[in-house]
């Protein structure tokens, strides 16, 4: 049996054998959102392989249960490739969510923006991505499934409920393109000036690679960034993690608004 089966199984004996439906990966300053899911949540220290997501603004459990009706899997914290060198760190983690039952995956993320009117505060929902960094979290994939199409890798019907979602709860979701930077230190201003060229609309260092490997998985994806300053050289803000982490709050509740009403309305 493989490890993410393995870990299935010891999921299901702790939180009940009805298989996920979604799946939804919390960004910096977002983990509070896994306390609402009615169930249990497991530390990823009980979970062999798992991320020890070491960021601070990350809460290392696995929250499975139901969430407006649904259920879902929530990963309160990420592993990025900064920490380790590995871009397929978060690889084991959406290996046990596709073998728990689930298709879909929502990703979030705190990011930099790079359009003046989107301010900290913002919702933006990825309608593509660039990857910036230029890694790949299947180097090393020995077979053909390797060779993933991303011509839709942020699901355009999962991007329309959302959408909808956002509309029925008065929540103004802008739509752009969000830009992997490897991190941990932030974008110069002439880096920022280089992706904004390219068409990228925000900017930060996870889900890009996420993105990758769930579509790799046969999971649908759609993800959303929580704005939590202006890229370096936007703005007079003094850019730093805490910053981040102090500013998250900002757009969580919206997110959480959104990403509730999303589940309340599946059929």
């Amino acid at each position: 049996m493989s490890r993410s089966a393995d870990l299935a199984r010891l999921i299901r004996e702790r939180a009940g054998a009805e298989p996920v439906s979604h799946g939804l990966i919390l960004g910096s300053g977002l983990g509070h959102l896994a306390a609402g899911v009615e169930g249990v949540a497991i530390d990823y220290a009980d979970l062999p392989g798992f991320p020890h997501a070491g960021v601070s603004g990350h809460n290392p459990k696995l929250a499975v249960g139901t969430l407006e009706g649904v259920r879902v899997a929530v990963f309160g914290g990420r592993a990025h490739y900064y920490e380790s060198g590995q871009a397929d760190a978060m690889r084991l983690p959406l290996e046990v969510l596709k073998a728990l039952g689930a298709d879909r995956l929502i990703v979030t993320n705190a990011a930099g923006s790079l359009r003046p009117g989107m301010p900290p505060g913002s919702l933006m929902m990825l309608g593509d991505h660039i990857n910036f960094s230029g890694l790949n979290p299947l180097i090393g994939e020995a077979s053909d499934a390797r060779f993933v199409p991303m011509t839709q890798a942020h699901d355009p019907a999962m991007r329309t409920r959302l959408r909808t979602a956002a509309e029925a709860e008065g929540v103004d979701l802008a739509e752009g393109v969000y830009a992997w930077y490897s991190g941990p230190s932030f974008e110069t201003p002439a880096e920022i000036r280089a992706i904004r060229t390219l068409g990228a609309d925000a900017v930060g260092m996870s889900t890009v690679a996420e993105v990758i490997l769930a579509r790799f998985l046969g999971l649908k994806v759609a993800a959303i960034s929580v704005i939590t300053n202006m890229a370096a050289g936007m703005s007079d803000e003094k850019i730093s993690h805490e910053h981040t982490r102090a500013m998250a709050p900002l757009g969580a509740g919206k997110l959480e608004r959104v990403l509730r009403r999303y589940l309340r309305d599946l059929d």
